[in-house]
């Protein structure tokens, strides 16, 4: 492929900013009065900055050598999170290979500088475990001027067990929208769990967060895939990480990642797998 210089969007910029915005206002205090309960009293909030660094397994790097091939790469991701009485809100933005060009010529655009955010939302139904849950991801590979951003709206489910365990499943109607393809894409199922737990006088976590998309449409399906990479992938799709945290200190938060795929990230019919190694610094 030609090697194409290119100005970073626009879209970039206002992500970013949005990012940093949120992370704004989750560190700022307050200002309602303690005895007056406000909608916009934080219940729980969370922010961080931190440093990644992405591992594909040997098999991966064989398996896509051919179809959409995969590299190792680093990141740098802003994150958060609020808790109000009304809804709780998620989101992360992460920069990929962010020292690289937009086309990385010496890895023939295995290496490219890339984005990619998600904001995901829980607002409360009452006094009721269910609520409305909404997800907007956005996926960005400037050096091949590509995009896919996926939009799910639908219903999602709190709870947290005698034990400490935490579970937030969820089911919606997706929609995206792509270079070569906008409109209804099935529907996305999944959840985000976590259970913090203490072991040799120091404090760990576990989370997992899985999707799981159905039903893709055949027009999607033949757009991103057989033109793209000659194959076309099955209309169900899995996407997900195990991880395992090590919180040393109030400030730092260190962890390793199993991230997995099937069906998705331009691969088809694959399983693909890597291991991420992170380290965070808390604001919140």
């Amino acid at each position: 492929m030609t090697a194409r210089k290119h100005t970073r969007s626009s879209s970039l910029v206002t992500l970013s900013a949005g990012a940093l915005l949120t992370s704004t206002a989750l560190v700022t205090p307050a200002l309602a009065d303690d005895a007056q309960p406000h909608p916009l009293d934080r219940l729980w909030s969370f922010a961080n900055v931190s440093v990644n660094y992405l591992d594909w397994s040997n098999g991966t790097e064989a398996r896509t050598a051919s179809n959409a091939p995969k590299s190792d790469f680093m990141f740098l991701e802003i994150e958060g999170g609020a808790g109000f009485s009304w809804g709780e809100f998620y989101g992360f933005f992460d920069f990929e290979n962010p020292t690289n060009d937009q086309f990385d010529e010496s890895s023939g655009g295995k290496d490219n500088f890339r984005t990619a955010g998600k904001i995901t939302s829980h607002i409360y139904l009452g006094d009721s475990p269910l609520s409305i849950y909404a997800h907007l991801y956005d996926f960005r590979d400037y050096g091949f001027e590509s995009r896919e951003q996926d939009q799910i709206l639908g219903l999602g489910y709190r709870t947290t067990f005698d034990n400490g365990l935490w579970f937030k499943p969820f089911i919606g109607a997706a929609r995206v929208q792509s270079n070569s393809y906008s409109g209804m894409n099935g529907f996305m199922a999944g959840w985000v769990a976590g259970y913090d737990f203490a072991a040799l006088d120091q404090n760990f976590s576990v989370t997992n967060w899985h999707e799981q998309t159905f039903g893709r449409d055949d027009e999607y399906l033949e757009q991103n895939y057989v033109v793209e990479v000659g194959e076309k992938a099955g209309s169900v799709g899995t996407n997900g990480a195990l991880s395992l945290w090590w919180h040393p200190s109030d400030l730092i938060t260190t962890g390793i990642q199993y991230r997995y795929s099937d069906n998705k990230l331009g691969t088809p019919n694959n399983y693909q797998n890597a291991m991420i190694y992170s380290v965070k610094l808390n604001l919140l």
